[in-house]
């Protein structure tokens, strides 16, 4: 018997009220992430990713967004049914969450001891000192040195690398069973990004907790992850683990994407661009959104939007034409 996910989202669709209209930024989206896994999801800058993450959390600017249609199921419980008490219990505490830039997280006038001690006294029936003493073990924990004196800076105070490693310590600070990560490399040089990457991976290890690592860079899911789905246009246009999707891409986006990745036999200066631009969600082509850029699509693309169809046990694309060609059912 398969156990149920820890987390399974149905047919999501969240939309931004704008002067032309509901705007949908995710778009019927359903994934599942269980217990100890390591998921990702990619694909290009506005595509829909992070606002699917603070979807989840129910974190979405009001009154602009709004989710207005499918579920969010925490280990059974809609998170969108609960009511606000219920949810702020399970942020922080059973999902955390690592934002893309600490320096819009983190509070500048508070040291960064004071606003981790500060979650773990939300959530947790501990006094004062325990709390200090908890952040003091989680900024070791996360590589800050000598993490006494560190946690009396202020996030000023700290390199990009430092801050990126206190939202990482604050987000575990109370053990979450679910860790969304949301780009925790971007702007970060190569040294300092392995770094963080090693940090999750350890970190992951000790705690068996799940990880959605969002991100735009492949290499980041070959070194993390064991499953991907590929968003494009609020959609999810593929889905499998990551061995089988550097190996054989179904969509033909998942494989622009692999091959616009930097590559050391490339010629000297070139790199492959994906032609184009991610549509406008105001007004997204008809058919498959990503033919207007596609190099295989034929006239049916333009007609209807393809399915999210399942190829074998653990493979989902969007697809007409490949699908069309190597069987598959929908899902």
């Amino acid at each position: 018997m398969t156990p149920e996910p820890l987390l399974r989202i149905e047919d999501l669709v969240t939309v931004f009220d704008g002067a032309e209209g509901a705007l949908r930024a995710v778009d019927g989206v359903s994934l599942e992430i269980a217990s100890g896994e390591t998921v990702g999801l990619v694909g290009e800058s506005g595509c829909g990713k992070s606002v699917l993450a603070l979807s989840i959390l129910r974190l979405l600017p009001r009154p602009q967004a709004r989710v207005i249609a499918g579920r969010v199921l925490w280990r059974g419980a809609d998170l969108l049914a609960l009511p606000d008490p219920a949810i702020r219990r399970v942020r922080g505490k059973e999902i955390a969450m690592i934002f893309q830039e600490p320096m819009t997280s983190l509070n500048p006038v508070l040291t960064i001891g004071s606003q981790i001690e500060e979650a773990i006294r939300v959530h947790e029936d501990v006094g004062r000192d325990e709390a200090w003493g908890r952040t003091v073990d989680l900024l070791g924990r996360v590589g800050i040195p000598s993490p006494a004196d560190r946690a009396r800076d202020y996030p000023h105070q700290l390199s990009g690398g430092m801050r990126q490693r206190v939202m990482i310590a604050m987000a575990l600070s109370c053990g979450p069973s679910l860790l969304i990560a949301d780009e925790p490399t971007t702007a970060l040089d190569v040294t300092v990004q392995a770094g963080i990457l090693d940090l999750l991976r350890r970190l992951q290890k000790e705690s068996g907790m799940a990880v959605l690592l969002i991100t735009h860079d492949m290499g980041v899911v070959a070194e993390m992850a064991r499953r991907v789905l590929v968003m494009y246009a609020g959609q999810i246009v593929e889905e499998a683990s990551v061995s089988d999707l550097f190996e054989r891409p179904l969509h033909p986006y998942s494989a622009a994407l692999l091959e616009s990745v930097p590559r050391l036999d490339a010629p000297r200066g070139r790199l492959r661009a994906i032609p184009g631009a991610v549509p406008d969600p105001r007004a997204f082509p008809a058919g498959c959104r990503f033919h207007p850029r596609c190099p295989i699509a034929v006239p049916e693309c333009r007609e209807a939007v393809p399915p999210l169809e399942t190829k074998g046990s653990a493979r989902r694309a969007r697809c007409i034409k490949v699908l069309g060609a190597v069987g598959g059912t929908r899902t």
